[in-house]
């Protein structure tokens, strides 16, 4: 590597690379716009890629978000991350949590490891989660968690939508989901 000072590279050479690479590093993780003399489709399928990453990452600190959201998982924490630098996985995944909370989007799982979060650590959005000392109340989509003495506990678990057994056209219930016609 050539030093800035040996006369060998002029000093506003360095200073205008680190701008360059801030710009790229803006474009494949917070949604800037793509820097000069860098190929659109490319940067595109980079960014994309480094997206999925990212919600494997965070699916790892929030399992029960990510099953909850099954298929939608990876479209869903692409579309809410594309515009904003990653500030950890954990804590990406509390802000997706809670915008999906504030949406009523959250499922049922998820709402319960929101809520369990929620009375175990302190976290407002800006610094490090850090745990809580004294007794504490954690609450989301329905679901509540209590930490006391450092134990959590799901007091009550979040709603989940009815799954009756539908009726079939015999009177009888099928299990299944799906009409069930018994002919005579």
């Amino acid at each position: 590597m050539t030093d800035a000072h040996d006369g060998t590279r002029p000093p506003g050479d360095l200073a205008g690379l680190a701008e360059r690479q801030a710009e790229l590093v803006a474009t494949l993780v917070a949604g800037g716009p793509p820097p000069p003399g860098f190929a659109p489709a490319q940067l595109a399928a980079t960014r994309a890629a480094l997206l999925r990453k990212r919600a494997g990452e965070v699916a790892r600190h929030w399992p029960l978000l990510a099953a909850g959201l099954g298929a939608r998982w990876t479209t869903t924490f692409a579309g809410w991350a594309a515009r904003r630098p990653t500030v950890g996985s954990l804590r990406d995944g509390w802000d997706l949590a809670r915008a999906l909370h504030n949406q009523h989007a959250l499922p049922p799982a998820a709402a319960e490891e929101l809520a369990v979060r929620e009375a175990r650590l302190r976290y407002d959005g800006l610094s490090a989660p850090c745990p809580r000392r004294l007794p504490a109340v954690g609450r989301a989509g329905g679901a509540v968690a209590v930490q006391i003495a450092g134990r959590v506990r799901l007091l009550r678990p979040a709603p989940r939508p009815s799954t009756a057994p539908t009726v079939g056209g015999d009177g009888v219930p099928d299990t299944a989901g799906s009409a069930l016609w018994i002919s005579d």
